[in-house]
């Protein structure tokens, strides 16, 4: 079992950046490849990044390509979303997630993934 805590979310301006950070218990990080979710309200829960348990290879919904990073330190076990150009449809609940795998699954969706974390909140407005 992998327990998640996101931290990170506020409250940004558009054009803004925020880093959010999640870190995992467990000693096998590096087996566990990671992904970011986001849910606006009265929306469903939507793919944003993830990650291969290497890092080697990433994959990101095209509405943030280019403008988001995920990466991850297995040293720290944390995994981290940084967040450029935010726009106020970013706005939501982040949250972390892991499999129990180190293959990113073929369709990015959250039925490939088990573990869930709490989620942090993101709001973009001016």
């Amino acid at each position: 079992q992998v327990q998640l805590v996101e931290s990170g979310g506020g409250l940004v301006q558009p054009g803004g950046s925020l880093r959010l950070s999640c870190a995992a218990s467990g000693r096998t990080f590096s087996r566990n490849a990671m992904a970011w979710f986001r849910q606006a309200p009265g929306k469903e829960r939507e793919f944003v990044a993830d990650i291969s348990g290497s890092g080697a290879t990433k994959y990101y919904a095209d509405s943030v390509k280019g403008r988001f990073t995920i990466s991850r330190d297995n040293a720290q076990n944390t995994v981290y979303l940084q967040m450029n150009g935010l726009k106020p449809e970013d706005t939501g609940v982040y949250y972390c997630a892991g499999r129990s795998s180190s293959a990113v699954p073929v369709r990015h969706d959250r039925v490939g993934y088990e573990y869930w974390g709490q989620g942090t909140q993101v709001t973009v407005s001016s």
